[in-house]
C-alpha cells in the first residue's frame, strides 16, 4: 500500500510539474511570438501600405499599447507558474529565466508608461522625437532578447527535466 501511495504521490507530482513546465513554455512562446511578429513584420508593413507615416505611427503607438498589456500578462503569468511553492528548486535555467522574465516585464512598463509619453510629447511639442524614438525601439529589441532567452533557458529547463526522468 505504502508503495503504490508513493508512485501515486511521484505521478502527480510528475504531472504537476510537466504542466508548469508545458505552460511555462507556452506562455513564453507567446510572449516572444508577439513581439516578433509585431515588431518585425506588422509595424513595417503598416509604414509600408498605410498612406502616411502619421497614420502609421498612431496605429503602431496603439498596437504597441497592446503589446505591453500582452507582455505584461504573460509575464506575471510566468512568474506565477515558476514560483510555485510545492514544486522543488528550479532548475538552473529556470532561475535564469525568471530573471530575464523581470527583466522583460520591467522594460515592457518603462516603455509604455515612460517612454510613449515622451515620444508623444516630443512629436507634438518639436522636442528629440528621435532620441526618444530610438531609446524604445532599443528597449523593445531589449524585451525581445530576454523574451528570447526566458524562452531558450526554459526550454532547456524542460529538456534536462525529461533526460532526468527517463
Amino acid at each position: 500500500y505504502l508503495n503504490s501511495v508513493r508512485s501515486a504521490t511521484s505521478g502527480t507530482f510528475h504531472l504537476t510539474m510537466n504542466t508548469h513546465s508545458r505552460l511555462s513554455i507556452l506562455l513564453a512562446a507567446l510572449w516572444w511570438g508577439s513581439l516578433s511578429g509585431l515588431g518585425f513584420l506588422v509595424i513595417p508593413l503598416l509604414f509600408t501600405h498605410l498612406p502616411s507615416p502619421a497614420a502609421a505611427g498612431a496605429m503602431a503607438a496603439k498596437l504597441f499599447t497592446a503589446q505591453t498589456w500582452l507582455s505584461i500578462g504573460c509575464t506575471m503569468l510566468l512568474l506565477l507558474v515558476l514560483n510555485k511553492k510545492e514544486a522543488p528548486a528550479l532548475s538552473l535555467s529556470a532561475q535564469a529565466a525568471m530573471k530575464f522574465v523581470v527583466a522583460g516585464l520591467l522594460l515592457a512598463v518603462l516603455v509604455e508608461f515612460g517612454v510613449a509619453p515622451n515620444i508623444v510629447n516630443a512629436r507634438a511639442s518639436g522636442g528629440d522625437l528621435r532620441f526618444w524614438h530610438g531609446l524604445g525601439s532599443a528597449m523593445y529589441l531589449a524585451q525581445w532578447l530576454a523574451a528570447g532567452w526566458t524562452l531558450w533557458s526554459l526550454s532547456l529547463s524542460v529538456k534536462a527535466h525529461a533526460r532526468l526522468t527517463k
